[in-house]
Formats: C-alpha cells, sequence, structure tokens
C-alpha cells in the first residue's frame, strides 16, 4: 500500500491547532458579545440607547447569531440535493474507485466509510467533502475532474480522494467544528487563514496516501487541456520561488492556497515522489 510508510496518519499542519483554539476562542467572544446586545444596552453607547439604532444593533445581533441553525439546515440540504442529482458509488459502480475509498478510510480511521458521489460540475474541476447530520459523511467528485484524471492518471484521482477523506477525519466537516467557528470564520483574513491551514492539512494526507498523486493538483493548477504537458520539476520550482510581499498579500483572501506552493511544499515534505527533470517528457509524451 502506498501509505504503508513510516508516518503515523492523519497529519496536520502545525499551525493548524493553534489556529483553530484562537478562532474558537474568538467564536465564543463574538457570541457573548451578541447575546449581550439582546439582552442588555450595557455594550450600546449611550447616545444610540433608545434611538433606532439600538434596534438596528439588536435586529444585526438577531441574524448574525441565526448563521448557527442556519448551517444546520444549509448541511442537511445540501445532502439531500446530492443525493438526488449525483451518482452515487459502489462495489459495482466505479468498483476501483469505490475501493480507494475504503483503502483510505480504514487507513485514516474513518469509520464508516463515506459515501462518495459523482455529480455534473457544469465544467467545474472541483471535490469537496460534507457532512449531513452527525455521522452521514460523504465525498462529492465533479464528472469533470473524475474524467480528466481516472482514464490515464488515477494516482491523481486517488490524491484527491484522500485530501477529500482527510477533511473528513480531521473533522472538518462535522457539525461541532463548524458550530465552534461559525462566527469567527466570517472574519476577513482570519477565517481564510485558517481555512488555508486546513487545507495545507488534508493535502499532506492525499500525499502520504498516494504519493505519486501530483497530477491531481497539476490539474487543478494547468487546466484540464495542458495539465498532460506540464514538466513537474519547473512547476515544482516556480512554487519554490513564489514569494513577496504582494503574493502575501493577495492571498490573504482566499480559502486555499496557491496550487503552486501546495505542490511545492508536499515535495518539500517528501511527500510527493521526486519530479521529473526538466529534461524529461511530460506525461502526454512518455509511451504508454
Amino acid at each position: 500500500m502506498a501509505h504503508s510508510g513510516a508516518r503515523k496518519l492523519p497529519l496536520r499542519h502545525p499551525a493548524e491547532i493553534p489556529t483553530f483554539i484562537v478562532m474558537v476562542i474568538l467564536n465564543f467572544a463574538i457570541l457573548a458579545v451578541l447575546i449581550d446586545f439582546l439582552v442588555s444596552t450595557a455594550l450600546i453607547p449611550p447616545a444610540l440607547r433608545g434611538t433606532n439604532w439600538e434596534a438596528t444593533w439588536r435586529a444585526v445581533s438577531a441574524a448574525i447569531i441565526l448563521v448557527a441553525p442556519v448551517i444546520i439546515i444549509v448541511r442537511q440540504v445540501q445532502r439531500a440535493s446530492i443525493r438526488g442529482t449525483a451518482l452515487r458509488l459502489s462495489r459495482t459502480q466505479f468498483p476501483d474507485l469505490y475501493a480507494s475509498v475504503d483503502e483510505f478510510a480504514a487507513a485514516l480511521g474513518v469509520r464508516p466509510a463515506p459515501d462518495v458521489y459523482l455529480s455534473n460540475g457544469n465544467g467545474t474541476l472541483n471535490a469537496f467533502a460534507a457532512q449531513s447530520g452527525f455521522t452521514n459523511n460523504y465525498t462529492v467528485l465533479s464528472n469533470e475532474l473524475f474524467a480528466n484524471l481516472r482514464n490515464n492518471n488515477r494516482d491523481g484521482t486517488r490524491f484527491i480522494l484522500g485530501h477529500e477523506l482527510g477533511h473528513i477525519r480531521l473533522h472538518h466537516v462535522a457539525l461541532w467544528y463548524q458550530l465552534v467557528l461559525c462566527y469567527s470564520q466570517l472574519i476577513p483574513i482570519l477565517g481564510p487563514t485558517l481555512s488555508r491551514l486546513r487545507e495545507y492539512s488534508c493535502d499532506r494526507n492525499g500525499a502520504a496516501l498516494e504519493p505519486k498523486g501530483e497530477m491531481g493538483l497539476v490539474l487543478l493548477t494547468a487546466g484540464r487541456y495542458a495539465a498532460d504537458y506540464v514538466h513537474v520539476s519547473e512547476l515544482v520550482d516556480q512554487g519554490r520561488h513564489l514569494g513577496g510581499f504582494w503574493v502575501g498579500i493577495s492571498q490573504l483572501p482566499r480559502s486555499h492556497p496557491w496550487t503552486v506552493r501546495r505542490i511545492w511544499r508536499l515535495h518539500q515534505l517528501s511527500l510527493f515522489g521526486p519530479a521529473h527533470t526538466a529534461d524529461q517528457a511530460p506525461r502526454s509524451h512518455q509511451v504508454r
């Protein structure tokens, strides 16, 4: 098995848990402030008390508090929608892919193994993990991502699956996790920062489970028409030199790290195998 090395699964980015703890503390502080606005006037400026502004403060606070129950409803509606519009994989429906899910779930300690659905992504290269209720975990692959990876690059598909199962194993999709972050994750910069750390963590699990799966990220970087022509060693080198003030600023509002940097970091951690050297032919030029 590709993941039978010395690394103990699951893996996390070292900054994820400390950042999560800070965000949880902020979340409860925000909730306390919102409740105070509803039940007292202590935090409302004296000049605004008894005016329309006080009513506005209370209405806004109530609306924000409702984010928590809305999350619960959205989770259930999303699962129902997926069940009605996407194809569920099984031991007879794409059995090789289903077997990879079983294998990775066992390696990560995810029990029971999550359902996997194949959806019409309408041209989008995407995959995500989610949960409804308390234990109904599932993963969705867009048809476009699946089709571009599966035929000639099943390792890339396996990396994507491993990444998504990482979200499940690390509780990123759990109801309790989303509720303890439901307010603080709306804070600009801080919310996206934790999101990027989660992606780094799940990348590590995907690569540990499938060390040959870098084409999954290459596809997200170069697109479906160019991915097979990419010299991965040059892409890794591009990620190695990606930096600077404006690069850092431009990433602050983003929920996902730059894909170029994600590939480089997995090579830096030796989770992906050696990149092809520049004089080696890309995949589309290799003899199959």
